[in-house]
């Protein structure tokens, strides 16, 4: 889509100067280029910050929901990438800020988008994003020019534009449907007590609600091996591993998944740790307090049959 995306930041029911001065470089650039400017709204009950953007913007994108109405980058993660998938923005501008330094890199990897960050002027030459960055410190200016995409992410340094400058539009306010996830209580798995994670041995996502029912049965929370965060068969705010979420449950059971380092460095110091794999030299089972050699499609039917007698 023709259009540029600015991830609005605020605090405490104000937006914050860094939204303006993005829609700013926006406008300017979209002005330049025959660009739209929209304007990316998450939170609760924002309906009056939703007006004080329209008047910088082309349109108003607002994602509600009570589980954005504080900064958690797994649901401003989520809602991010819900948005940008559906609106398919050509660029998307994110405060260099410290909200924007925890966003950033993670949208980067999670859609593989080029990203450049800290940056203090923009342009676009023949389809091809421009960025001006100051490095060692400021003593230097590097003028950078980004290989053609689809899609690019840039996060732009506080300051850098006039947040005071009169934008002149009246943008339409337009409501995305939350992430189906967040309606979910928000339910967040780094503190259980009890994890079913799951990995590549589930085979399929068809396979996912036979371990969400295991889960059930035992109290615990449903979480997963990088291998099925990158299928996107569950959302990347569930992986546990060095590119996920370290956890320290009291019981951790690990089915199909063969335990590379990155996974055992998040998970290592469960309390229990319980693994099932039809790999008997996966190397889970080094770490693992108990463990079952089989497949986990024909453990977790008897176990999860077992337990609703109980």
């Amino acid at each position: 889509m023709d259009e540029i995306l600015v991830l609005a930041e605020h605090r405490q029911g104000e937006l914050r100067d860094i939204t303006f001065e993005m829609l700013f470089a926006a406008n300017t650039l979209g002005k330049e280029n025959g660009l739209a400017t929209a304007g990316l709204l998450l939170g609760h009950e924002t309906s009056g910050l939703a007006g004080k953007l329209k008047g910088a913007c082309d349109r108003v994108l607002v994602i509600e929901d009570p589980e954005l109405a504080h900064y958690n980058a797994d649901q401003y993660l989520m809602a991010l990438e819900t948005a940008v998938k559906d609106r398919k923005p050509l660029l998307t501008l994110i405060g260099h800020t410290a909200m924007g330094m925890d966003l950033a890199p993670a949208m980067a990897a999670r859609l593989c988008l080029p990203l450049v960050t800290d940056c203090v002027e923009l342009s676009l030459e023949e389809g091809r994003l421009g960025v001006l960055r100051q490095i060692y410190g400021g003593k230097i200016n590097a003028q950078l020019v980004m290989k053609p995409s689809d899609h690019y992410l840039i996060s732009l340094r506080t300051g850098a534009f006039d947040a005071e400058v009169e934008q002149g539009k009246s943008g339409d306010v337009e409501t995305i449907p939350a992430p189906a996830w967040t309606n979910l209580r928000g339910r967040q798995f780094a503190g259980a007590d009890i994890l079913v994670s799951i990995g590549r041995g589930i085979g399929k996502p068809e396979n996912i609600p036979l371990a969400q029912k295991f889960a059930d049965a035992i109290g615990a929370t449903l979480s997963c091996s990088r291998p099925v965060a990158d299928e996107e068969w569950l959302p990347k705010s569930r992986q546990v591993g060095t590119s996920g979420k370290t956890v320290r449950p009291k019981v951790y059971i690990a089915l199909g998944i063969s335990g590379a380092y990155q996974h055992q460095a998040g998970m290592k110091n469960a309390d229990t740790i319980i693994a099932v794999n039809k790999d008997p030299m996966a190397p889970i089972f080094a770490i693992a307090h108990y463990g079952i050699v089989e497949d986990l499609l024909q453990v977790l039917p008897v176990l999860t049959e077992h337990l609703a007698t109980k």
